[in-house]
């Protein structure tokens, strides 16, 4: 099996953006054996504070978040980061070449159950001649990302990345802490019969999605003419990794449970990189009436609906939208 670096290299990846995606698989590692420790380590449960998303802060998701900041901003290997749990951007070095957006730890609510979460990171080039404390730097559209992945912390840990030459999939040998090529090319397969979403929620959706999914469920005695299977991590790096190794649909589409807040997902740390990762493996990922990664973003922690996965499945879903 090859380690991560010279199948980089091989990619065309510059030295430079490997240092930093090295720098961030550094503190994924730190991030592995914490969550790995469980109860053994003290830092389950939550925090008595709120991020800027209003969502209560689990102790994991502060020392995730912590360790991630403090090695980026270290190694000055980034002009600036931007997080879940930040309230602003974060100034680096001014004359670093590239940018961070990152959710330290995705899914933190499956924490306390030892169930799936992860690390999600895009990454960036910032404009020339841009100013490292000026936040709309972040402002690009998904297109723009020179690599994006995450890092999954289950029964093994694996990274899933691109940097633009399909999406590969690595796991850590713990043994002596590299990242190996475990999977050369995912490839989504275009049909399949596995969904995911918050069904919680259906209630709350917009009639087309509820219509979409009311087909789903009528199975072989609906308009579909065929059984579906669901499935729901309540994680996105856990449902979007199932999507990566075996296809499916995996959606957070908009609702009305909160008109101030119809979309769950953010756009810069959860969203992009996992449509370019999807992309990049054969997928669609979309909001149901445009690309995510065409989006021109206005805000850093900017929420968006999100339906990826499966082609033919996602395009079925895309049309009940039109």
């Amino acid at each position: 099996m090859r380690r991560l670096p010279p199948v980089l290299l091989e990619d065309g990846c510059s030295r430079e953006l490997l240092s930093l995606i090295r720098t961030i698989l550094a503190a994924c590692k730190e991030i592995s054996f914490r969550v790995g420790q469980g109860a053994l380590s003290g830092v389950l449960g939550s925090t008595l504070d709120e991020n800027i998303q209003g969502e209560t802060q689990k102790k994991l998701d502060v020392l995730s978040n912590q360790l991630l900041k403090d090695i980026l901003l270290e190694t000055g290997y980034v002009k600036a980061i931007a997080s879940e749990e930040e309230d602003y951007t974060v100034a680096g070095n001014p004359d670093a070449k590239f940018i961070v957006a990152f959710d330290p730890l995705d899914g933190s609510s499956n924490i306390d159950i030892n169930s799936l979460v992860g690390t999600i990171f895009s990454i960036m080039e910032a404009p020339e001649g841009s100013d490292a404390s000026d936040p709309s730097i972040f402002m690009q559209p998904g297109d723009k990302q020179v690599a994006a992945g995450y890092v999954l912390y289950g029964p093994s840990t694996m990274l899933a990345l691109t940097t633009g030459n399909g999406t590969r999939i690595f796991t850590l040998d713990k043994t002596h802490g590299s990242f190996l090529l475990t999977h050369e090319y995912a490839q989504i397969p275009a049909k399949t019969n596995e969904f995911a979403l918050n069904m919680s929620n259906q209630r709350h959706w917009q009639p087309a999605m509820q219509n979409y999914v009311a087909d789903l469920l009528a199975g072989d005695t609906g308009p579909r003419q065929e059984n579906f299977n669901m499935r729901w991590i309540a994680a996105m790096v856990g449902d979007v990794h199932r999507v990566l190794t075996r296809g499916g649909l995996f959606s957070y589409p908009a609702d009305t449970k909160d008109p101030n807040k119809p979309y769950k997902l953010r756009l810069l740390y959860e969203a992009n990189p996992m449509a370019m990762l999807v992309e990049q493996a054969g997928g669609i990922a979309s909001t149901g009436t445009e690309r995510i990664m065409s989006i021109q973003p206005d805000a850093i922690h900017q929420r968006v609906a999100v339906i990826l996965g499966s082609k033919d499945e996602v395009e079925n879903c895309l049309s009940y939208h039109q």
